[in-house]
């Protein structure tokens, strides 16, 4: 399975649906001609210029990592077959013209042993009485291991797997049982179909999953393994994923407006309907529906749906704005109904930037205020302009220091990145008019990106980062630690993507008389890479914390560091114009010491570290055990290491909330709250819904009594509004120092 088309499924499925054309046939495409433009493109526009010996071997070896990242399809005999014929030519045969015949040979037998394998799988499922007995093992990642040696190792291995999916689905129905019978309630699987049917089913669908690839799809694998031979970031979308990578940076979506979610039984289900969008409007469509089938063009033509991969069910569901498309639904009472809901733009409202004033009532009788601004991406609608990021945090400074706020912590966690234009304009809020970045394309030439606004706020900042801060976020991370304008303050360090990419449609240098022009795709080639206005790139190496938190994503391999091709980290000279503010007004050494003394005393974190290690551990070991008393004794171990914490963190949370209603305010920031220009909107974190989507219910999660953290506030935030008070605390009294000197 392509494992890019998975990620971009489970991303629009998980979201709402995307913004794009009617559904058009692709068979018209001529993708050797497609194929040919883009290599030479990236030859012509690529940051790195990569020699023809290379590049064929490594696009031959992304296409097998595209195809079956497991290493649980192919043979070895089937892989040093398809390297002796094309191993070593695949650039070559793009140049050539002869890379679809390429795409459709090798994924004819991707197809073949995927049959063969979940076919064995089948059979093997339905003839085992499994005793789980045994001390055999299976690792829980093949990336860096070889793959079966033939047929025979194959099946061994597919042997393993059938028996872990049905060992791990019997335990896991066990576990919610125990945890439903322990707490007086229903057993929310109780109706559930057969173990041994329910894995059956899964595999069904991960054999419908692979037989849904058209000429578009298989084309893809080849197109998409040439384009990362150049690097990570460097790739190939077709039109169909064109549209949602689009509408995902505009932070804005042309569709219905739902949550999808596959079902076992093949069933596209209902999990979310977004508040205010179409579907909410209409009224018709409801949680928990089933989608079976889908009208595209709501003419009457419906589409069978069932056990269709997400992505495909999504392209039929988007189209223009103001058009309909008709749902054939089972309910949930299971009755069927046509329902037409006509579609629209639907904004991502969670993803946009949000704030919040923190009001402290001190042991003095005096309050403090302190700013806290959440932003998930660096967002912008491209076409109209509109939505921009950069906007509504400004508008969020601009209130807090109306308020009076003493100091701020802006939240880059697990923000993606997005427009360099936004960026650029943040960073200036803060560091003032000045040098924000460097940028280098492949000739050496540099340029300077520069903010043009005066600073808004520029008292006392710490940025919250993790590995999954990105790009535009490492940006601005860098800019205010290189200025010394904020603490930096997470994991180890942000993800490390220091390069810049450009969208280019490669129909616009093809003839205007090729087949299919309109589907070719478009490329997204890295162009130019970032540097820091002192000079280090953020490629690979990423913005290292001044403090590091003990976080789970340090014990996973996150990063660009990982990623195959990745271009290396350099330093080039520091930015003209660049004047970084004094150091020392930091108090990195302090603020260290004291946050070091708090996170070993903290309990959270204490049990944060500890299930670090205990993971790094078990991906060290690579290996699940099939003997289900093993599996059980440690199910047994981690269900009462989870019952003491939770024992222990009720009565401590308790307390906490408890100080917290007495010491702490809450203001809320949001784009709503803004409008009022009089007043500030006080709001409960305990209490107040945030979400802009309506869920169904999930009885198996509603089961985990995990406590939620004291006022909603998450052990790194409170760590970092600690760092920051303290920096507030250290910063009034360099001033009062100072002034006594200079009286």
């Amino acid at each position: 399975m392509n494992i890019k088309k998975t990620l971009t499924g489970a991303l629009i499925g998980l979201t709402f649906t995307g913004s794009a054309c009617a559904q058009a046939p692709d068979n018209k495409v001529d993708y050797d001609e497609v194929g040919r433009v883009m290599a030479k493109m990236l030859m012509n526009r690529h940051y790195e210029k990569i020699n023809d010996d290379v590049l064929g071997p490594r696009i031959f070896d992304l296409l097998m990592k595209e195809l079956d990242p497991g290493k649980v399809y192919f043979t070895q005999q089937d892989v040093d077959g398809l390297k002796a014929k094309f191993g070593q030519d695949l650039h070559n045969r793009l140049l050539i013209k002869k890379s679809n015949e390429a795409s459709h040979e090798v994924h004819a037998l991707y197809i073949q042993r995927v049959k063969e394998r979940i076919g064995h799988a089948q059979k093997f499922l339905k003839e085992s009485n499994f005793t789980f007995d045994s001390d055999r093992k299976v690792q829980r990642s093949r990336k860096d291991l070889q793959w079966p040696a033939d047929t025979a190792a194959a099946n061994e291995l597919w042997e393993r797997l059938v028996e872990e999916a049905v060992l791990s689905e019997t335990l896991r129905r066990d576990n919610i049982a125990k945890l439903a019978a322990e707490q007086g309630k229903e057993n929310p699987l109780k109706d559930k179909e057969p173990v041994k049917e329910v894995v059956r089913l899964k595999y069904k669908r991960m054999l419908q999953y692979d037989l849904d690839d058209n000429n578009e799809g298989i084309a893809d694998y080849v197109l998409s393994a040439a384009a990362k031979a150049y690097g990570p970031h460097t790739d190939y979308l077709t039109a169909s994923e064109y549209g949602p990578f689009k509408a995902g940076m505009d932070n804005e979506f042309v569709g219905i407006g739902a949550l999808l979610q596959g079902e076992d039984d093949g069933a596209t289900k209902i999990t979310g309907i977004v508040v205010g969008g179409p579907a909410s409007k209409g009224g018709d469509l409801e949680l928990n529906d089933r989608i079976v089938g889908v009208d595209h063009l709501n003419d009457g033509n419906v589409v069978d749906i069932m056990f269709m991969r997400i992505d495909k069910v999504v392209e039929l569901i988007r189209g223009p704005v103001d058009s309909s498309v008709g749902l054939k639904i089972e309910t949930a009472a299971g009755q069927y109904k046509t329902i037409v809901i006509k579609r629209g733009s639907v904004e991502m409202k969670e993803d946009f930037a949000s704030g919040e004033i923190i009001e402290t009532k001190n042991a003095d009788g005096t309050k403090s205020r302190i700013g806290f601004i959440k932003l998930p991406t660096f967002y912008v609608n491209f076409q109209t302009g509109g939505n921009k990021c950069s906007d509504h945090v400004k508008s969020i400074l601009l209130r807090m220091k109306r308020e009076r706020i003493e100091g701020l912590v802006f939240d880059l966690r697990g923000n993606g990145g997005g427009s360099l234009e936004e960026v650029r304009r943040i960073s200036g809020f803060f560091t003032g008019r000045g040098p924000v970045v460097q940028e280098r394309d492949s000739q050496g030439r540099i340029t300077l990106q520069t903010a043009y606004d005066k600073a808004i706020y520029t008292g006392p900042m710490v940025c919250l980062i993790d590995s999954t801060s990105a790009s535009a976020s490492e940006i601005l991370a860098g800019a205010l630690q290189d200025y010394n304008r904020a603490v930096v303050v997470g994991t180890s360090s942000t993800y490390g993507k220091g390069t810049v990419q450009q969208i280019m449609d490669i129909a616009r240098m093809l003839p205007f008389n090729a087949q299919g022009r309109e589907r070719a795709g478009y490329l997204k080639p890295t162009i130019r890479k970032f540097y820091r206005v002192a000079g280090s790139s953020t490629q690979n190496k990423g913005v290292e914390s001044d403090i590091v938190l003990p976080n789970m994503l340090d014990a996973i391999e996150i990063g660009e560091k990982y990623m195959d091709y990745a271009l290396p980290y350099d330093v080039i000279k520091k930015a003209p114009g660049f004047k970084p503010g004094d150091r020392s007004k930091l108090f990195i050494k302090d603020l260290k010491a004291n946050s070091l003394s708090r996170v070993k005393e903290a309990k959270d974190f204490v049990y944060l570290q500890a299930d670090v290690d205990r993971m790094k551990k078990r991906i060290e070991e690579n290996t699940v055990s099939l003997n289900r008393a093993d599996r059980l004794k440690e199910i047994t171990e981690a269900d009462a290491r989870l019952k003491a914490r939770n024992k222990e963190r009720v009565e401590r949370f308790e307390k906490i909330q408890k100080q917290d209603k007495e010491r702490y305010t809450f203001y809320s920031l949001k784009r709503k709250d803004l409008m009022d220009t009089d007043s500030l909107h006080e709001f409960d974190p305990t209490k107040e819904d945030e979400s802009y989507m309506l869920k169904a219910e999930n009885k198996e999660e509603d089961l985990d009594i995990t406590p939620e953290w004291p006022s909603r506030m998450d052990p790194v935030k409170r760590e970092g509004m600690a760092i920051l008070n303290d920096l507030i605390k250290l910063t009034k009294q360099d001033k009062m120092v100072k002034a006594k000197v200079e009286q």
